[in-house]
């Protein structure tokens, strides 16, 4: 199966925190990654290694946590798609003003939606965002 991964799951894979369902969900997900694959926008390496770099100056985690997680992350069956970047200016803002999020939030809806496969994410408005548009959400 074939499915957009968002950076609220990915993040539960490295600090193992949220709620006991936000855990079990990034573990299913995860689970999901060994007999297929996941296709992510190109704004999520820059959301990975942002939520790294701020949580190295805030003392959260080590250099050396980050580097095994990103290890971990390469090894993954995890594709990146480049289309997203030329379609931003114009599905990803329509998709942004329609449901109320931001750009980045966006190009995630925008590529589940393109591709028309299932989305996993944590995030509350991007679940919403998925309702209303018809996205299946990974379960």
């Amino acid at each position: 199966m074939r499915f957009v991964l968002d950076n609220s799951v990915s993040m539960r894979w490295l600090f193992e925190d949220g709620s006991p369902s936000d855990i079990k969900y990034s573990d299913i997900v995860l689970d999901a990654l060994s007999e297929g694959e996941a296709i992510v926008p190109v704004v999520w390496a820059l959301e990975v290694t942002n939520v790294l770099v701020r949580s190295e100056r805030a003392g959260v985690i080590s250099t050396q946590k980050s580097d095994a997680f990103l290890k971990t992350l390469s090894a993954l069956p995890i594709d990146t798609d480049l289309e997203s970047t030329t379609r931003a200016l114009t599905d990803g803002l329509a998709i942004a003003r329609r449901f109320k999020l931001s750009a980045y939030d966006a190009s995630y809806l925008e590529l589940s939606l393109r591709l028309d496969i299932p989305f996993a994410t944590l995030d509350d408005d991007l679940r919403k965002a998925a309702r209303k548009a018809r996205v299946n959400l990974l379960t």
